[in-house]
Protein backbone atom coordinates (compact mmCIF):
# COMPACT_ATOMS: atom_id res chain seq x y z
CA UNK A 1 0.00 0.00 0.00
CA UNK A 2 1.33 3.62 -1.06
CA UNK A 3 2.34 5.56 2.10
CA UNK A 4 0.20 8.58 2.53
CA UNK A 5 0.48 11.80 1.48
CA UNK A 6 0.87 14.36 5.05
CA UNK A 7 -1.86 16.51 2.96
CA UNK A 8 -4.15 13.49 3.20
CA UNK A 9 -3.62 12.76 6.10
CA UNK A 10 -4.40 16.14 8.22
CA UNK A 11 -7.16 15.81 10.68
CA UNK A 12 -10.41 17.23 8.95
CA UNK A 13 -14.20 17.77 9.53
CA UNK A 14 -15.77 14.34 9.71
CA UNK A 15 -12.84 12.76 11.39
CA UNK A 16 -12.55 10.94 14.72
CA UNK A 17 -9.80 10.62 17.23
CA UNK A 18 -10.45 7.21 18.62
CA UNK A 19 -8.06 6.41 21.59
CA UNK A 20 -8.47 3.03 22.59
CA UNK A 21 -8.34 1.32 26.72
CA UNK A 22 -5.73 3.70 27.24
CA UNK A 23 -6.32 2.26 31.44
CA UNK A 24 -3.84 1.78 34.27
CA UNK A 25 -4.54 -1.84 34.21
CA UNK A 26 -3.20 -2.03 30.75
CA UNK A 27 -0.15 0.12 32.09
CA UNK A 28 3.34 -1.10 33.63
CA UNK A 29 1.93 -2.10 37.06
CA UNK A 30 -1.45 -2.41 36.30
CA UNK A 31 -2.91 -6.15 36.40
CA UNK A 32 -2.76 -6.91 32.71
CA UNK A 33 0.03 -4.70 31.63
CA UNK A 34 0.99 -4.12 28.27
CA UNK A 35 4.75 -4.02 27.76
CA UNK A 36 5.62 -0.50 27.63
CA UNK A 37 2.10 0.77 27.39
CA UNK A 38 2.53 3.79 29.10
CA UNK A 39 4.60 4.67 25.80
CA UNK A 40 1.49 5.64 24.12
CA UNK A 41 0.35 8.20 26.22
CA UNK A 42 2.80 11.12 25.46
CA UNK A 43 2.24 10.58 22.05
CA UNK A 44 -1.69 10.67 22.27
CA UNK A 45 -1.07 13.76 23.78
CA UNK A 46 0.23 15.09 20.83
CA UNK A 47 -2.70 13.99 18.80
CA UNK A 48 -5.34 15.36 21.06
CA UNK A 49 -3.37 18.76 20.60
CA UNK A 50 -3.67 18.36 17.23
CA UNK A 51 -7.24 17.68 17.47
CA UNK A 52 -8.14 20.31 20.16
CA UNK A 53 -6.24 22.99 17.45
CA UNK A 54 -9.43 22.07 15.12
CA UNK A 55 -11.56 21.49 17.47
CA UNK A 56 -12.20 17.80 16.32
CA UNK A 57 -14.04 15.14 18.23
CA UNK A 58 -12.57 12.58 20.56
CA UNK A 59 -13.41 9.28 21.69
CA UNK A 60 -11.90 7.00 24.61
CA UNK A 61 -13.21 3.30 24.82
CA UNK A 62 -13.04 1.68 28.36
CA UNK A 63 -12.69 -2.26 29.34
CA UNK A 64 -15.53 -1.42 32.11
CA UNK A 65 -15.86 -4.61 33.83
CA UNK A 66 -18.04 -5.94 36.86
CA UNK A 67 -15.98 -8.01 39.39
CA UNK A 68 -17.27 -11.18 38.17
CA UNK A 69 -16.52 -11.00 34.44
CA UNK A 70 -16.78 -13.48 31.65
CA UNK A 71 -12.86 -12.57 31.24
CA UNK A 72 -11.66 -13.68 34.38
CA UNK A 73 -9.99 -16.28 35.29
CA UNK A 74 -12.02 -17.29 37.94
CA UNK A 75 -15.41 -17.16 35.74
CA UNK A 76 -13.76 -19.23 33.19
CA UNK A 77 -11.90 -17.00 31.09
CA UNK A 78 -8.25 -16.16 29.80
CA UNK A 79 -6.84 -13.01 32.17
CA UNK A 80 -6.53 -11.69 35.19
CA UNK A 81 -9.40 -9.80 37.14
CA UNK A 82 -8.94 -6.15 35.48
CA UNK A 83 -10.61 -2.79 34.62
CA UNK A 84 -13.63 -3.10 37.07
CA UNK A 85 -15.66 -0.37 37.15
CA UNK A 86 -15.19 2.26 39.39
CA UNK A 87 -11.66 0.69 40.29
CA UNK A 88 -8.67 2.83 39.80
CA UNK A 89 -6.89 0.02 37.27
CA UNK A 90 -10.27 0.61 35.28
CA UNK A 91 -9.00 4.17 34.97
CA UNK A 92 -7.28 6.34 31.98
CA UNK A 93 -3.93 7.00 32.36
CA UNK A 94 -3.29 10.31 34.92
CA UNK A 95 -1.10 11.56 32.39
CA UNK A 96 -3.55 11.00 29.27
CA UNK A 97 -5.07 14.63 28.71
CA UNK A 98 -8.61 13.71 27.61
CA UNK A 99 -10.63 16.82 27.12
CA UNK A 100 -13.78 17.60 28.94
CA UNK A 101 -15.72 16.87 25.79
CA UNK A 102 -14.62 13.45 25.22
CA UNK A 103 -17.31 11.11 24.53
CA UNK A 104 -16.31 8.05 27.04
CA UNK A 105 -17.53 4.38 25.28
CA UNK A 106 -17.49 2.14 28.06
CA UNK A 107 -17.10 -1.76 26.49
CA UNK A 108 -18.11 -5.42 28.05
CA UNK A 109 -20.35 -3.85 31.21
CA UNK A 110 -22.05 -6.77 31.17
CA UNK A 111 -21.00 -9.99 33.38
CA UNK A 112 -21.97 -12.82 30.67
CA UNK A 113 -20.44 -10.23 27.76
CA UNK A 114 -16.80 -9.47 26.58
CA UNK A 115 -16.15 -7.21 23.92
CA UNK A 116 -12.38 -6.77 22.23
CA UNK A 117 -13.67 -3.79 19.96
CA UNK A 118 -15.05 -0.80 20.79
CA UNK A 119 -17.85 -0.77 18.74
CA UNK A 120 -19.34 -4.34 20.07
CA UNK A 121 -22.62 -3.89 21.96
CA UNK A 122 -21.76 -0.31 22.42
CA UNK A 123 -23.26 2.31 20.36
CA UNK A 124 -20.35 3.85 19.26
CA UNK A 125 -21.51 3.20 15.46
CA UNK A 126 -24.52 5.04 16.03
CA UNK A 127 -22.79 8.09 17.98
CA UNK A 128 -20.23 8.52 15.19
CA UNK A 129 -23.08 8.58 12.41
CA UNK A 130 -25.10 11.14 14.33
CA UNK A 131 -21.64 13.34 14.64
CA UNK A 132 -21.21 13.01 10.55
CA UNK A 133 -17.44 10.96 11.44
CA UNK A 134 -16.45 8.40 8.25
CA UNK A 135 -12.88 9.17 9.08
CA UNK A 136 -11.12 7.70 12.70
CA UNK A 137 -7.55 8.07 13.72
CA UNK A 138 -7.29 5.19 15.98
CA UNK A 139 -4.69 4.21 18.46
CA UNK A 140 -4.15 2.60 22.36
CA UNK A 141 -3.74 -0.41 24.00
CA UNK A 142 -3.39 -3.28 22.96
CA UNK A 143 -2.25 -3.69 19.23
CA UNK A 144 -3.31 -7.15 19.11
CA UNK A 145 -6.22 -7.26 20.65
CA UNK A 146 -8.80 -4.13 21.05
CA UNK A 147 -6.83 -2.05 18.56
CA UNK A 148 -6.90 -4.75 16.44
CA UNK A 149 -10.36 -5.49 16.76
CA UNK A 150 -11.75 -1.96 16.69
CA UNK A 151 -9.88 -1.42 13.72
CA UNK A 152 -11.32 -4.40 11.71
CA UNK A 153 -14.74 -3.51 12.82
CA UNK A 154 -14.49 0.46 12.00
CA UNK A 155 -12.73 -0.90 8.69
CA UNK A 156 -16.44 -3.29 8.12
CA UNK A 157 -18.27 -0.20 8.99
CA UNK A 158 -16.93 1.58 5.88
CA UNK A 159 -14.93 3.90 8.34
CA UNK A 160 -11.62 5.15 6.97
CA UNK A 161 -9.12 4.24 9.43
CA UNK A 162 -5.61 6.19 10.32
CA UNK A 163 -3.41 3.47 12.39
CA UNK A 164 -1.55 5.63 14.89
CA UNK A 165 1.31 3.37 14.44
CA UNK A 166 3.33 5.41 17.38
CA UNK A 167 0.65 5.31 20.04
CA UNK A 168 0.20 1.96 19.96
CA UNK A 169 1.75 -1.41 21.77
CA UNK A 170 1.37 -5.01 21.92
CA UNK A 171 0.92 -8.04 24.58
CA UNK A 172 2.80 -10.17 22.54
CA UNK A 173 1.65 -13.31 24.23
CA UNK A 174 3.09 -15.07 21.17
CA UNK A 175 6.33 -13.30 19.77
CA UNK A 176 5.30 -11.32 16.97
CA UNK A 177 1.31 -11.07 17.78
CA UNK A 178 1.87 -7.08 17.41
CA UNK A 179 3.20 -7.23 13.74
CA UNK A 180 1.11 -9.82 12.72
CA UNK A 181 -1.74 -7.27 13.99
CA UNK A 182 -0.06 -4.44 12.24
CA UNK A 183 -0.01 -6.38 8.88
CA UNK A 184 -3.39 -7.29 9.11
CA UNK A 185 -4.89 -4.45 9.40
CA UNK A 186 -2.85 -2.23 6.73
CA UNK A 187 -3.46 -5.33 4.60
CA UNK A 188 -7.04 -4.80 5.23
CA UNK A 189 -7.14 -0.75 4.39
CA UNK A 190 -5.79 1.10 7.43
CA UNK A 191 -3.55 3.23 6.71
CA UNK A 192 -0.24 3.66 9.38
CA UNK A 193 0.81 7.21 9.81
CA UNK A 194 2.94 8.63 12.75
CA UNK A 195 2.41 12.58 14.21
CA UNK A 196 5.44 13.52 12.80
CA UNK A 197 3.73 12.94 9.82
CA UNK A 198 0.51 15.17 10.22
CA UNK A 199 2.07 17.51 12.81
CA UNK A 200 3.65 21.37 11.29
Amino acid sequence: MDTPNRNDCQPREGDALLIVDVQNDFLPGGSLAVPRGDEVVTVLNRYLDIFAMQNLPVYATRDWHPERHCSFRAQGGTWPPHCVAGTYGAEFAAALQLPPAAVIISKAAAAEQDAYSGFQGTGLDARLHAANIRRLFIGGLATDYCVLNTVRDALRLGYRVLLLGDAIRAVDVQPGDGLRAEEEMTGLGAQRITVEGIAG
